[in-house]
């Protein structure tokens, strides 16, 4: 009996570890609500890219563009469908998702980042450049497509 319930248990905890790190996969309004960003998963880690944008036109009339990237050569790249989040992996023990990288189209600048699943609802994003305590956090908000 005791062996039933320890691998009830251990099968328990395997799934919700496993859910908690898949629970941010998903569309997420940024801060200002001017985009949403899909949350996916390919080969254990977790990307997101811009799947809807307020305002996705230019003053031209034309499709925005990454006009700010440092790299010139990306600035004719459109900004809907831009990954801005690349390579997070989930540390369960913080609960958190670290080691990734996030892009600001508003500014061309790519920072070190790392989120946190605040509610199924709510994700802290923090930029930051060399240790954290240097950023700036951001909230999103889940939506749908």
């Amino acid at each position: 009996m005791k062996k039933i319930i320890f691998v009830c248990f251990v099968i328990l905890f395997s799934v919700k570890v496993f859910a908690g790190a898949d629970a941010i996969l998903g569309v997420w309004f940024n801060e200002e609500k001017d985009g949403k960003i899909e949350i996916y998963k390919a080969d254990g880690k977790y990307y997101g890219k811009i799947i809807w944008l307020k305002t996705p036109l230019d003053a031209n009339g034309k499709e925005k563009t990454d006009i700010h990237n440092e790299d010139v050569s990306k600035r004719s790249n459109k900004v809907l469908g831009l990954m801005i989040l690349r390579g997070f992996t989930y540390d369960a023990d913080d609960n958190n998702y670290t080691d990734g990288n996030i892009y600001d189209p508003k500014n061309g600048k790519d920072y070190s980042c790392k989120m946190k699943l605040v509610d199924n609802n709510n994700l802290d994003v923090r930029g930051y450049i060399g240790i954290s305590l240097l950023g700036r956090t951001t909230k999103w908000t889940r939506t749908t497509k």
